[in-house]
């Protein structure tokens, strides 16, 4: 009862100690890009492996693993197939063996591209479009 009349007056001992605990909780301005880049290297890290989980089972589910297999390294898949995988391998030593995270980050980024690379030679005449839109934008 006595706890209730101190909360009830604002006399509670127990809030000022919360706020104290909360002060020293917070990130100081030197660590603060620090744990945004942490945070962000590690959305990068697990978008990539899903990414590459989701072809090689998910679609193997779908297809079949010896047919997504042939799809895979089909002559007109087949380099985006390799930077894909070579880009995942490269990624996983980066981060740890090298602890490289900037060359992480870059190899996330060329397995998202090989992937959307991939992913569009499913699509009738999707690549083509693509080169054109960029030669057009760039030439």
């Amino acid at each position: 009862m006595e706890k209730l009349r101190r909360v009830l007056t604002g006399q509670d001992d127990e809030e000022q100690g919360l706020t104290a605990q909360d002060k020293e909780l917070d990130l100081t301005r030197s660590l603060m890009p620090q744990h945004s880049a942490l945070v962000l290297e590690s959305g990068g890290l697990q978008y990539a492996l899903l990414r590459a989980l989701y072809v090689l089972f998910f679609t193997c589910f779908l297809m079949g693993p010896v047919k997504q297999l042939k799809a895979m390294f089909e002559p007109k898949r087949l380099i985006a197939t390799i930077v894909m995988l070579l880009c995942l391998l490269l990624t996983l030593c980066a981060v740890f063996w090298w602890n490289k995270k900037g060359l992480a980050v870059l190899f996330c980024i060329l397995q998202f591209l090989a992937m959307t690379w991939y992913s569009l030679s499913y699509i009738p005449f999707a690549r083509d479009a693509v080169i054109k839109c960029f030669t057009t934008c760039l030439g």
